[in-house]
């Protein structure tokens, strides 16, 4: 294909993965209270705490923008099997035969794992907003706004959604031959010191029970990752040392042959 060609078939696809999350997102909009109770219910365990919190509306403008918000993620995630499958059609025809394994391989993993971090986040939820409720005196009752309150919980879980895909990224690099398996074990100092980090800062004022929910499974994902990658070497050098074996004996057979030559021949050469 001519590039004018590519840039057609990429046009059409882009229209087609737009139209997708146009229709989803519409969609989500008649949804949207439903999806806002949903994330509302975390607030259910504060008041049985004895905390008074209430979500509330502060703008005239502002439940219309909330709808579009959660109309339009929703029609980002409903879509997603649309728009990775267009995205992949328009790679896949100039990718060798092991780049479309890693490929597929790399989407088929990334979705339960990135489910598994959005679910992980969404049990820990209540337990952030807690601690950040808890700064403020008995007496006062709490009014949240509703978009702000959605925006920091949709950034929350998604934040630990993608932080489970680390893993997966690892495992990538080695297959491409970029990253080896032992250094991935040899950082793994750094990758608790980061995990560690990461998930303080996702739960402030270091609530530890939150710290270790979210560390642990992201921790033993990255020693997952590392058991895969020195699998993966493994095979790989003894593939390479099976083709060197090849290389040498072909080698071998070749320098046999030769000096099996008649000396006559070798002169009439």
């Amino acid at each position: 294909m001519g590039f004018a060609a590519h840039l057609k078939e990429l046009r059409n696809r882009v229209t087609i993965a737009l139209l997708a999350i146009c229709v989803f997102a519409i969609a989500g909009f008649f949804v949207a209270d439903y999806i806002l109770e949903l994330l509302a219910r975390p607030l259910d365990e504060l008041s049985e705490r004895g905390y008074t919190v209430n979500l509330n509306i502060t703008k005239v403008t502002e439940s219309f923008n909330l709808k579009m918000m959660i109309g339009f993620v929703i029609g980002i995630v409903a879509a997603s099997p649309i728009w990775l499958y267009e995205t992949i059609a328009f790679f896949i025809p100039g990718l060798k035969k092991r780049e479309r394994r890693y490929l597929l391989g790399f989407i088929i993993s990334s979705i339960p794992l990135f489910l598994l971090g959005c679910a992980t986040g969404w049990f820990v939820l209540p337990r952030i907003i807690l601690i950040f409720v808890g700064f403020a005196p008995d007496v006062t009752t709490q009014f949240l706004g509703a978009q702000e309150y959605f925006s920091f919980s949709l950034k929350l879980v998604l934040a630990v959604g993608a932080a489970f895909l680390m893993p997966v990224v690892l495992v990538m690099l080695n297959f491409a031959d970029f990253l080896s398996a032992k250094s991935i074990i040899k950082a793994w100092r750094w990758a608790v010191i980061l995990i560690a980090l990461f998930a303080a800062m996702m739960t402030p004022a270091g609530e530890i029970m939150s710290m270790v929910i979210l560390g642990v499974p992201i921790l033993a994902l990255y020693f997952l990752a590392a058991g895969i990658a020195y699998l993966n070497d493994r095979r790989r050098a003894r593939k390479r040392a099976k083709e060197d074996a090849a290389y040498e004996a072909e080698r071998a057979e070749e320098a046999q042959a030769a000096s099996q030559t008649d000396p006559a021949e070798q002169a009439d050469a």
